[in-house]
């Protein structure tokens, strides 16, 4: 594959303004899509290839709706300015940090109304890490919802009125923290600090919707029962939603 240019036009899919080149394995987008199709695109899936930047994207200036589910994007990415887009769905990368991420979106997408970031590490649920908790999903959303307000649904959830109210107030302290390293712990292990284990350093760890470290934790799955039919065709994230929700 040339990676500025197609070697096979079959490979693009584009009707009714959306256009999908999915599966193609190419690490940027390649430029000659946008010099073809680009001032005509509502709707651009880029899905299930190993994009690591999101050169070119600026040539999609009317994009309503950005599938980049199951690429390599992490936390050096750029998002374009895109005042028109409504959807973004950034499912199964290695996104990790989520302030620069949120702050990009608060200033290059003002419209934004649907976000979905699952199986990202700066998403945390059991479904990329075990040890993750209800708990600390309501924090990573409250943190979301703090920098980006108007959003009508994170991830598979629509956000509801007492979600929001909670994070505008305390969503700016409820900052998730980094991923922890190699063979580190996730939490203070207090049956160690019994022994001559030196007591690791959390003082970094700010939580404060984090239960007692002798508290049981009864873990709920952090997803119901999904009400909303599937409206796209490769997003993780979409189905979740009709265009009348947006």
């Amino acid at each position: 594959m040339d990676q500025e240019g197609i070697t096979d036009s079959r490979k693009i899919n584009f009707q009714n303004n959306r256009l999908c080149y999915v599966g193609q394995d190419v690490t940027s987008i390649p430029e000659i899509l946008g010099k073809m199709y680009g001032s005509k695109v509502r709707s651009l899936d880029l899905s299930f290839n190993s994009l690591t930047t999101l050169n070119h994207s600026e040539l999609f200036p009317d994009l309503e709706e950005l599938v980049l589910d199951n690429n390599n994007l992490d936390d050096t990415i750029k998002l374009p300015y895109l005042p028109h887009l409504h959807i973004l769905s950034i499912n199964n990368n290695k996104i990790t940090v989520l302030e620069n991420l949120v702050t990009q979106i608060k200033y290059n997408m003002p419209s934004l109304r649907f976000l979905s970031l699952i199986g990202n590490k700066a998403c945390p649920t059991q479904l990329i890490d075990f040890e993750k908790d209800e708990n600390d999903y309501k924090r990573y959303r409250y943190f979301v919802l703090y920098y980006l307000p108007e959003l009508r649904f994170l991830d598979s959830r629509p956000v509801t009125n007492e979600e929001l109210d909670t994070a505008l107030t305390k969503g700016e302290f409820t900052k998730i923290i980094r991923p922890r390293f190699e063979n580190e712990p996730l939490r203070f292990d207090w049956k160690l600090s019994l022994g001559s284990q030196p007591r690791p350093d959390t003082s970094n760890i700010f939580s404060p919707l984090s239960v007692s470290p002798t508290q049981e934790i009864h873990h709920q799955a952090a997803y119901g029962r999904r009400r909303y039919r599937y409206a796209g065709k490769h997003s993780e994230g979409n189905r979740f939603i009709l265009n009348r929700d947006l």
